[in-house]
């Protein structure tokens, strides 16, 4: 079987698991040959498909996501390294990296709790090659797959990546301040209705927050502003259903609140400010 009739006959296979299955298929078998999606059309087609495509097939059609199949997702335009050890990075995020950098000053340190794959903190230092950051998490694995990521766009050196858990008293003493603290906090409430492919195979330590998803804004928040030097900020991820719960919370900590939406113009972050501020949402 060539590689164009193998995509065929798996994208038959993928109708009741993927929305886009031609294109599922057509990453699958670019996995399978160890080239470029790109490349795979240009060059590949006519070639003997490999036998390592029936088996990526098999798990995309059972459900798990197309990035854990293929180890990889793209974000703000690069291929960050991932594995059911780490949420998978979402366009959704990317808005709020771009609030980020547009508050990012020469030198500045950031802070970003919840690393995961690196996406976040990775992004904010390829992009901006005069500054430098932390990324925390709690769980090991998540850790080795960030530092893969951080070697991979080159930016290892300036990336510091530990493992500690905000909800611990004293995690952050040792870390000192910065000007920036960036967060996708778990914030899914633990009875929601999602996407079989999220419930079951996306770590549940890193969606899930409670009853109503704000357990773990309501230990973060109020941590912020000893996070934060003279004039720094804050960068929080929001559920879209947040945005007044949230508000409320930093609002109780003296913070003034701006909202950040995503590109369907839905609330996707809140941005934390500290002192006398001109303008804003309050």
């Amino acid at each position: 079987m060539t590689v164009a009739e193998a995509i065929r006959a798996g994208a038959d296979r993928l109708t009741a698991a993927s929305d886009m299955p031609r294109m599922d298929a057509e990453w699958l078998m670019a996995a399978a040959l160890n080239c470029e999606r790109s490349q795979l059309l240009v060059s590949h087609m006519q070639t003997q498909a490999p036998e390592a495509f029936e088996a990526l097939i098999e798990r995309r059609a059972s459900g798990e996501p197309l990035a854990y199949v293929i180890g990889t997702q793209s974000f703000f335009g690069r291929d960050f390294s991932v594995s059911p050890d780490v949420l998978i990075p979402r366009a959704d995020s990317e808005a709020v990296v771009a609030t980020a950098l547009e508050l990012l000053h020469e030198g500045a340190r950031i802070l970003d709790c919840g690393t995961g794959s690196g996406a976040l903190l990775l992004t904010l230092l390829a992009e901006r090659e005069d500054v430098t950051g932390i990324g925390i998490d709690s769980s090991p694995a998540a850790l080795a797959i960030a530092r893969a990521n951080a070697q991979k766009l080159g930016v290892e050196d300036r990336a510091d990546l530990q493992r500690a858990d905000w909800t611990q008293h004293g995690w952050a003493q040792p870390l000192g301040q910065f000007d920036l603290v960036i967060a996708n906090p778990p914030y899914v409430e633990t009875d929601a209705e999602l996407d079989a492919g999220v419930r079951d195979y996306e770590p549940h330590s890193a969606l899930f927050a409670g009853e109503d998803g704000l357990d773990d804004y309501r230990i973060l928040v109020p941590q912020v502003p000893a996070l934060l030097r003279a004039g720094g900020v804050a960068v929080l991820e929001i559920g879209y259903r947040q945005e007044a719960a949230v508000r409320a919370l930093s609002n109780d900590i003296g913070a003034h609140c701006e909202l950040v939406r995503d590109l369907a113009q839905r609330p996707r972050g809140m941005v934390l400010r500290f002192g006398r501020v001109q303008g804003g949402e309050g």
